[in-house]
């Protein structure tokens, strides 16, 4: 047996689409995908990175995602915190695992990611 991720999902509040937009396109370089008509009624997005699937479904009772996250291995990584401290989005630094670069931000919306720095010899 083997398993794949075949895409990650967070939530985000009704009509919070462009606004997740600005982040996950606009600053992090996702492109939107077209839903499937029977799904893209309930609203939400879903995005794509070179394969990595991001899905944003829509919560009535929306509360940000605080402690769970996606976690995203990043090739360019100090070039991403340098776009986002030119677009003021914090970064918060964490050294927790020795020889392991990461650190985390929070989207538009409140939800954690975890950004790693893509190791490459």
């Amino acid at each position: 047996m083997r398993f794949r991720i075949d895409h990650t999902q967070l939530a985000i509040p009704p009509g919070g689409e462009d606004l997740a937009d600005t982040f996950y396109v606009d600053l992090l370089g996702f492109r939107v995908l077209e839903k499937p008509p029977s799904l893209a009624k309930r609203g939400g997005r879903w995005y794509d990175h070179e394969g990595t699937e991001l899905h944003l479904g829509v919560e009535t009772a929306f509360v940000p995602a605080k402690k769970a996250h996606v976690a995203l291995e990043v090739d360019g990584y100090d070039d991403l915190l340098a776009i986002f401290d030119e677009h003021d989005v914090e970064v918060i630094p964490d050294h927790e695992i020795e020889g392991v670069t990461r650190c985390y931000v929070h989207d538009p919306h409140g939800n954690r990611i975890e950004l790693i720095k893509a190791e490459r010899p």
